[in-house]
């Protein structure tokens, strides 16, 4: 990781995960295993379908806490096959054991997402240059930075990583809003011009009205893939398609993503990269002795 504050960041995050695992500390191994044993250990792929590996990073970053050493035998977005080895681990025994559940833990949800994230990029085929694939804030409270990492490995958009990033009206706040044109204009004089605004819409009538109130994305919210293309050629009537982005969400799943795709969005962002990931399986093996 290039910048400082970022990597104390993370290594601060991945301590907190360490403690919260090991508590007083690993009782088993602490009462069966000498202290002054060291050992080598490998993390295998152990998933029956080819997968995308990431986490491997922070799963460095992990043994490195617990003083142990690594050697990353695979780059974090290379597709991977059971029994591939990932890694190789050197240390005291008892540090490798604290460290293991932590590091598998982050790499196979990272690898996951990052699996899942590829699958959608590769569905929509000869769009995937013109269409981003984004994912949501629907993350697991703590590992946004993680989640958000693991899709950018798998090739996608990280969106916005929080609250303060951008300015994203919602249907939430438009119940305490007379309209969708005076929110946009509020926002934008509140906020200033270097902050992106983006507003839900859930009609072609607001889609029009956030265009032509300045907007520069439209999120065309649970739209069926035949309204977005609807939608799509009645604002290009109007000349109004490219002043402002548009983002299709909402109902995405692998089997429609190019149906939407075919319409020619800017983003498609899907909540189910991050909050419904199928974990890739790996393990830790301890090989020897040393």
């Amino acid at each position: 990781m290039k910048n400082l504050q970022m990597y104390l960041k993370v290594r601060e995050s991945l301590t907190s995960f360490l403690r919260e695992d090991i508590e007083t500390g690993d009782i088993t191994s602490n009462s069966i295993i000498s202290p002054n044993i060291s050992a080598r250990a490998q993390i295998i792929c152990k998933t029956k379908k080819t997968a995308m590996v990431c986490g491997l990073e922070e799963a460095s970053m992990v043994f490195d806490i617990c003083d142990c050493r690594t050697q990353t035998l695979i780059r974090d977005g290379v597709m991977v096959k059971n029994q591939d080895i990932v890694m190789n681990v050197t240390g005291r025994a008892l540090s490798i054991l604290k460290a293991e559940r932590t590091a598998l833990n982050l790499i196979m949800r990272m690898s996951g997402i990052a699996t899942e994230t590829r699958k959608f990029i590769e569905l929509i085929g000869v769009y995937k240059d013109s269409v981003r694939i984004a994912c949501t804030r629907k993350t697991a409270p703590g590992l946004r930075f993680f989640d958000k990492k693991a899709v950018s490995i798998g090739g996608g958009d990280i969106h916005r990583m929080a609250l303060d990033d951008m300015v994203l009206i919602k249907d939430n706040h438009l119940v305490f809003s007379e309209s969708i044109e005076k929110s946009i204009k509020l926002a934008r004089r509140n906020t200033g011009s270097s902050v992106r605004v983006e507003c839900e819409a859930t009609t072609l009538d607001d889609v029009i009205a956030a265009i032509n109130a300045g907007a520069e994305t439209i999120m065309l919210d649970n739209f069926s893939p035949s309204e977005v293309i609807r939608t799509i050629r009645e604002i290009t009537k109007k000349g109004i398609r490219n002043r402002a982005k548009l983002e299709i969400s909402g109902g995405i799943t692998l089997q429609n993503v190019k149906s939407y795709a075919k319409s020619k969005p800017d983003i498609i962002s899907i909540g189910h990269l991050t909050h419904s990931p199928e974990a890739v399986d790996f393990s830790l093996e301890m090989i020897q002795k040393i």
